[in-house]
């Protein structure tokens, strides 16, 4: 009988975040036992893993935005002499100076978080990525070489985001293309809405959540009788509402940052079987040719190409169904359960040989 191997998860982590809990799943499925260690104080961890004689595991995971972690999780790997995967998910330097803009890119304090966050990156033996795009970003900013840097895609909670049908409208009732977000720049909700002004198809155009560029998303919008505003909705509640809609919105930022991520809302809509309508990136793997696509992908930034692109979709509205049908399709093929489990599998054997 194979012995079961244990993965340490060590940090002061969000187990309920989705892309832990699918990579968790997929742990469990291999067979992995997985053991949390969460320090008290991220920086003294080492000490207390010490201290409360935690056993040597087979493999350190060390989860998504767990920078503060990777000083004191290495060393004791190292003196465990276990391999350390670090999953990022996104660069700390990155979101703070060019996404925030908390620090302007040459000052002494972006260069400090540069250097902070390269020497935790190069510590981890091997670190994961969610896209190319991602992981040739990881390897350019911060040096890591990229025989170190392992793709996973992040996917969705199929128990949760499951194929939902969609009924035709009828010729008096209006398809509803919806987003949903946190309304920050990357994502771009203001482009929808001034889509929405120029589109003169009949269709409504919902923004459901909550962030800093609602207010301005709302001053755009006006009156206009085609686009509303929905409150916040906790996750659980996501997969009803995005039955409800017809095309979900991705994001339309114009950012290096939004060429390079796939976002959860997007993950989410195709495994739930509704068309997308996104901007363009590498980020996605090619979709097999012909039509209908479930995946519509448009020009950052441009308002025009997606009131055109809706516009376009809605000359053959009868082929909606068989769009979300392509996108479950899709999703199955690049981003499912299977895919990350098959991912995770080889980098695991690849590493604990």
């Amino acid at each position: 009988m194979k012995e079961e191997r244990t993965v340490l998860w060590w940090g002061r982590f969000d187990p309920d975040y989705s892309r832990n809990r699918i990579l968790r799943q997929a742990f469990k499925a291999l067979g992995w036992r997985i053991v949390d260690f969460k320090p008290t104080v991220s920086n003294l961890g080492r000490w207390e893993a010490t201290l409360k004689a935690v056993k040597t595991p087979d493999l350190v995971w060390v989860p998504s935005f767990r920078q503060r972690d990777m000083i004191s999780a290495s060393d004791w790997a190292q003196k465990k002499a276990v391999p350390l995967i670090f999953d990022p998910l996104i660069s700390a330097y990155d979101k703070q100076v060019f996404e925030r803009r908390k620090f302007e890119s040459r000052s002494t304090k972006a260069q400090q978080l540069l250097s902070w966050e390269k020497e935790r990156l190069a510590r981890a033996d091997f670190l994961i990525a969610d896209t190319n795009g991602h992981a040739d970003y990881f390897s350019r900013t911060f040096g890591i070489s990229p025989e170190k840097i392992l793709v996973i895609p992040v996917g969705a909670e199929e128990r949760l985001f499951t194929p939902q049908p969609m009924t035709l409208k009828s010729s008096s009732e209006k398809v509803e293309l919806l987003f949903y977000g946190s309304f920050i720049g990357l994502q771009a909700p203001d482009i929808i809405v001034s889509a929405a002004k120029l589109c003169k198809d009949n269709v409504h155009w919902t923004l459901l959540g909550e962030g800093p560029e609602l207010q301005k998303c709302k001053d755009l919008a006006g009156n206009h009788s085609d686009i509303s505003f929905e409150d916040y909705l906790p996750y659980a509640d996501l997969p009803a509402r995005i039955a409800k809609a017809d095309i979900l919105l991705g994001i339309f930022g114009v950012s290096e940052k939004a060429a390079r991520v796939i976002p959860n809302k997007v993950y989410q809509s195709l495994a739930s079987a509704r068309p997308v309508i996104t901007r363009q990136s590498a980020a996605y793997p090619d979709q097999t040719t012909g039509e209908p696509r479930g995946l519509v992908d448009i020009e950052a930034g441009d308002p025009e190409a997606l009131a055109f692109t809706v516009e376009r979709l809605m000359d053959s509205p009868g082929s909606l169904p068989d769009r979300g049908i392509a996108a479950r399709e899709y999703y199955d093929q690049f981003f499912g359960t299977s895919t990350v489990q098959r991912s995770l599998e080889e980098i695991l054997s690849r590493i604990t040989q």
